[in-house]
């Protein structure tokens, strides 16, 4: 069954008509909710309206039925009228309507005796996508077998009626309309973005469509189009949302009426807030959550993490509307492509290297005398200096990741000074993102990411400026299972948390997380979710290590060592998410679209234009990186 509202959309924008009745998308904005607030009272069905057969005894029915639901096998149609105004066989449909009605101007007649010209007049009339909606509203009612003479549209803004006469036009237009919707759906792939269109900027859809951004993208990967128009600005750089985290011990999520409410393990409230405004909500360690607070969270579409107390991701929920068959199916074809997995992984690499290179070039110490002497004359350098394993996949990443000793062992052998100087490192990391980008298999892109991370790994105790901590942190490189000292433990929870970011943003995108490019998809692996974060490992997660203890927000008293390993404290947890909070909601430019947007919105971004690559709707991927 087609929707009429949805319907309707076709003849604002065929591609939301597409996003809304086959891919099942939805974004709430401003517009949205006010459409709602106005909608609440003829929300509430009413008693049930007379058949048009039951003849002179409809008299004691109401006149006015509200939330009237009618449907058409014939049509294939159904809808849910706002109001109907029935009178025995006559029936009126009137649709509520948040704004106010189209104005069209029209110059007055002319008249010989006149010699100033008098002022255009202004004739209201409906929107096309509202004619259209009440024109197959006027179908169905006919089809029920009511008699139509008018419909009515209300604009709740002017409080105004406006009367639509009903004609052989209107039904023609509603049956065109229709079967246009029709073809667009069955035809099984998205329709192309609007061009620079003035609708698109009160579109709640508009930050998942990306209309001038697929389009700006696909002019500047063909050569013989005009330059490309940079995209306009059209969402907000930050979310207005609230992300939840609730890690008291013993606490308990629930909902009351319209809120979240958090309890501790006596019943007070330790928080209570809208669930219009949530947006995700996080549960570290001994945290109880309702059925009933699970279930209308995955109403509105908010995913739910449960994490353990050290940040392990354990489990999210799901909710049915973040499926899309015709993102998945591309998805699943797409990168079942050697090709496309390659063009993927070298694209993630090269970004990740660039961006940790950055963050090595503006906070590592500069290197001493001694080592500036020790690599005199070694500007030119090979293009792989050391021999860390090209072909080993996983071990290649162990070799860059698990260790950064690696790093020493394997230069020393070639007489090359292991820690080298931090020019010479950054040197390296270049060729290194170069030659990923050029890379003929996914087992050489591997082998660059892994030799470009035990050099990065190997100078980022240099960025920290707490001696101590840098001391451990460089004597154990980046080990993680479990993590041995402070910073250890503070990038591997970084990593789980934005693991978890990650998987909600290719949820939006309606992609399938656990199906990757770069990583291979195990059980329980979020793959393309680590595939997405890549790039922003050295942006997010390292830039939020380095501030948090250079900043003295975090230091050694905010961890717990055990033989288990070293993890956060309660007041270092809380310290941690305090910092993490920041780093999300801080703006970034986009270097290909200019805007600004925070990294939170960023992920998103990136994972809607994963989607739209998969689709064939943009030639090439390019992931952020910052100068």
């Amino acid at each position: 069954m087609w929707q009429t509202r949805n319907i309707a959309e076709h003849a604002y924008c065929p591609r939301l008509f597409y996003f809304m009745q086959v891919e099942g998308v939805f974004l709430p904005s401003t517009d949205t909710v006010q459409g709602v607030a106005v909608h609440r009272r003829v929300d509430k069905p009413s008693q049930a309206p007379a058949s048009p057969e039951e003849g002179d005894s409809a008299a004691a029915r109401p006149v006015a039925v509200r939330s009237l639901a009618l449907s058409s096998e014939a049509l294939q149609l159904t809808a849910k009228l706002d109001l109907a105004e029935i009178s025995g066989v006559v029936a009126v449909p009137v649709e509520y309507r948040k704004g106010r009605p189209k104005r069209s101007v029209m110059s007055p007649p002319p008249d010989e005796l006149d010699e100033v010209d008098d002022p255009p007049l202004a004739q209201t009339e409906p929107w096309p996508t509202d004619r259209v909606q009440v024109g197959l509203q006027v179908l169905l009612l006919e089809e029920a077998g009511y008699t139509v003479p008018r419909a009515v549209l209300y604009y709740a803004e002017v409080k105004l009626r406006l009367d639509v006469p009903v004609d052989d036009t209107l039904r023609a237009d509603a049956r065109a309309c229709l079967a246009a919707a029709q073809r667009t759906a069955e035809a099984g792939q998205r329709p192309p973005p609007l061009v620079n269109d003035s609708r698109c900027a009160r579109c709640s859809l508009q930050p998942f469509c990306l209309p001038d951004e697929l389009n700006y993208l696909k002019a500047e990967g063909d050569e013989e189009a005009e330059p490309a128009r940079p995209p306009r600005k059209l969402w907000p750089p930050r979310a207005e949302g609230e992300h939840v985290i609730v890690q008291k011990y013993g606490a308990r999520v629930g909902v009351r009426g319209e809120s979240l409410r958090v309890t501790d393990n006596e019943g007070r409230v330790l928080k209570e807030l809208p669930l219009a405004g949530v947006e995700s909500v996080y549960l570290l360690g001994h945290v109880q959550i309702t059925s009933q607070a699970v279930a209308m969270l995955a109403e509105k579409g908010v995913p739910v993490a449960w994490l353990s107390a050290a940040g392990r991701l354990q489990a999210v929920t799901d909710p049915l509307d973040s499926v899309s068959a015709t993102v998945r199916r591309a998805q699943v074809l797409r990168l079942e492509d050697p090709v496309m997995r390659l063009e993927l992984a070298r694209t993630l690499i090269t970004a990740k290297i660039q961006n940790q290179r950055t963050l090595l070039m503006r906070n590592a110490k500069p290197p001493t005398t001694a080592e500036r002497a020790d690599t005199a004359g070694a500007t030119d350098l090979p293009p792989h200096p050391i021999p860390l394993p090209l072909g080993g996949g996983e071990g290649a990443r162990r070799a860059g990741e698990g260790n950064a000793s690696a790093l020493s062992t394997s230069a020393a052998d070639s007489g090359i000074d292991g820690r080298a100087s931090l020019e010479r490192a950054v040197v390296e990391m270049s060729h290194h993102a170069a030659a990923a980008a050029k890379a003929s298999d996914l087992e050489v892109v591997r082998g660059h990411e892994g030799q470009a991370a035990a050099l990065y790994f190997a100078h980022l105790p240099g960025t920290f400026k707490d001696q101590e901590i840098a001391a451990e942190f460089a004597k154990h490189g980046r080990d993680r299972r479990p993590p041995p000292d402070p910073v250890n433990a503070c990038l591997s929870f970084a990593y789980a948390m934005l693991t978890h970011e990650c998987i909600a943003a290719l949820r939006l995108a309606r992609l399938e997380p656990s199906l990757g490019g770069f990583h291979r998809s195990k059980p329980g692996r979020p793959a393309l979710a680590l595939d997405l974060m890549e790039p922003f490992r050295p942006l997010i997660a390292d830039s939020l290590a380095l501030a948090a203890f250079n900043r003295g927000e975090l230091g050694a008293g905010h961890f717990f060592r055990s033989a288990a390993g070293c993890v956060f404290t309660d007041t270092g947890r809380r310290a941690f998410f305090s910092c993490y909070d920041r780093r999300m909601n801080a703006e970034v430019t986009h270097p290909a679209f200019g805007y600004r947007l925070t990294y939170r919105r960023m992920l998103g971004l990136h994972a809607r234009l994963i989607a739209a690559w998969l689709l064939g709707e943009v030639p090439v991927l390019t992931f952020l990186t910052t100068r």
